[in-house]
């Protein structure tokens, strides 16, 4: 058996095969089942699911906003589906996904501690362009990007209540679990920094652990790592577990971790992979919150999605498009006529509340937007159960996950002339930190009626939501125009 049929794994079907389209049409349609027939019948019928699931992820959200409670229905039954057609594959065969609710783990993972050498931050501070801002520049900043529509206003009015609390950043008397510790949108190294206790998860991999491990040692804080054996300092040849093949030992070595736990999902892998990982995750975080009723979960939500925005958001994106140059509305009607009008589509009708913003790029392909709905949906059905849940729309930023795509590259590149702006790292890294930290001494924030509320709620989305232009409909022109700033 390879390691590709180890552990989680797409179902086989009549053919014999594990096809991820299969599944994804599959799940989409039984969430939209409940509450919307014909759409369930319309993914289920999509013959073309790499090309047309755009559509079909749009519409769940569409559907969900009939009321709180269709949105959380959609939730459970997408997870629901998920759950009962992923398959775990074993030496003695296949399994539900419910067995790694109750599974014995293989191995026990020890703990070795690593406590870092520096004084802890004790004023928030953010990276921006080679400076750090801190104090007023920091508001000035926050106060721009919303000003921009580079954020919503409540995300600078959390960032502003914690640096009016710098004694939070240390989280005391809690632990967060990053699972995706080289994770380069992971907030380790933030929370590190500012003498918080991590717990770190990623693939047993000796280069990856020999970094996070250089981040832990110049720290302010301290590291818990899984090692496959009891020692006084961490072998990066022996950290590390797979989430895939390994939820059962990963769930019992959390279970040993002091603190108030915090669960925080920030795993990525390409293609297929990243649909099991993060139902592997997901059973994992099933398991755990069985037997600690009292964590809080945590993830970061990629701004290329669909999510409903508030009427203000709305309103901006329709001055924004009132208030386009001269030039870009010469350019723009000639554009739109020559094709078919797909190009530069205003991105909202007027007085729209809410408002639906697709950001949905077709390049990340359906794997990857069916992977993070899923964490959307578990944030949905944990908020209801009255969990603490941090779920922030994160900014688009320059990763090497996206770097590496030369359409999107170059997109990226292109983009604040759509009135997008496009994060470093570094900087998305902190700003994401400093809004767990918010949600981790308020309870997960405001409370609101209904669950588009709670996403649209402290969302760093670069400009995506309050541009004057649909994304995909200026992502060709920005990706041509940017094409130059990316091959540099």
């Amino acid at each position: 058996m390879s390691v590709d049929e180890q552990g989680v794994v797409f179902p086989v079907g009549p053919d014999g095969r594990r096809s991820t389209a299969a599944l994804g049409r599959a799940v989409v349609a039984d969430a939209l089942r409940p509450v919307d027939a014909p759409g369930a019948l319309a993914a289920e019928r999509e013959t073309n699911w790499r090309g047309g699931y755009l559509t079909h992820l749009r519409r769940l959200v569409e559907a969900g906003l009939t009321s709180a409670p269709a949105a959380r229905t959609i939730a459970e039954a997408g997870l629901d589906s998920l759950h009962s057609r992923m398959r775990v594959a074993g030496p003695e065969g296949e399994t539900g996904l419910h067995a790694l609710t109750t599974a014995p783990a293989e191995r026990a993972l020890h703990t070795v501690e690593v406590a870092g050498t520096a004084e802890p931050e004790r004023e928030l501070s953010l990276p921006f362009h080679g400076r750090r801002l801190r104090g007023d520049d920091l508001l000035r900043q926050l106060d721009a990007w919303v000003e921009a529509g580079v954020i919503e206003p409540s995300c600078a009015d959390a960032v502003r209540t914690v640096a009016d609390h710098p004694q939070w950043l240390a989280l005391p008397d809690t632990t967060v679990v990053v699972l995706g510790a080289g994770a380069e949108m992971g907030p380790l190294t933030a929370l590190l920094r500012w003498g918080a206790r991590v717990a770190g998860v990623d693939l047993p991999r000796a280069p990856l652990w020999e970094r996070v491990l250089e981040t832990a040692r110049g720290s302010a804080g301290t590291l818990l790592v899984p090692t496959a054996d009891a020692a006084a300092e961490p072998d990066p040849a022996r950290a590390g577990a797979d989430l895939i093949t390994e939820v059962p030992a990963v769930a019992d070595w959390l279970a040993g971790l002091p603190g108030r736990p915090v669960l925080g999902n920030y795993v990525y892998a390409d293609g297929a992979t990243n649909v099991r990982v993060s139902t592997a995750v997901d059973a994992l975080t099933v398991r755990v919150t069985a037997d600690r009723p009292d964590v809080a979960l945590a993830f970061l939500a990629t701004p290329t999605d669909v999510f409903a925005v508030p009427a203000d958001a709305v309103e901006h994106s329709v001055r924004a498009y009132a208030g386009r140059s001269r030039m870009g509305k010469w350019v723009g009607r000639p554009l739109r006529t020559v094709s078919g009008g797909r190009l530069l589509q205003r991105a909202y009708v007027p007085g729209t509340d809410p408002g639906i913003a697709d950001s949905l790029v077709a390049q990340q392909g359906p794997n990857y937007a069916l992977a993070k709905r899923l964490q959307r949906w578990r944030a949905t059905t944990a908020r209801a159960a009255g969990s603490t849940v941090s779920m922030n729309v994160a900014p688009p930023t320059r990763t090497r996950s996206v770097v590496k795509n030369r359409a999107l590259a170059a997109a990226y590149a292109g983009a604040h002339r759509f009135g997008v702006e496009i994060f470093e790292p570094a900087t998305s890294n902190v700003l994401m930190a400093a809004l767990l930290v918010h949600d981790l001494h308020t309870g997960g924030g405001p409370a609101h009626e209904h669950p588009w509320q709670d996403e649209a709620c402290e969302a760093a989305h670069g400009g995506l939501w309050r541009a004057a232009y649909q994304p995909r409909s200026a992502l060709g022109l920005a990706a041509l125009l940017g094409y130059g700033a990316a091959r540099g």
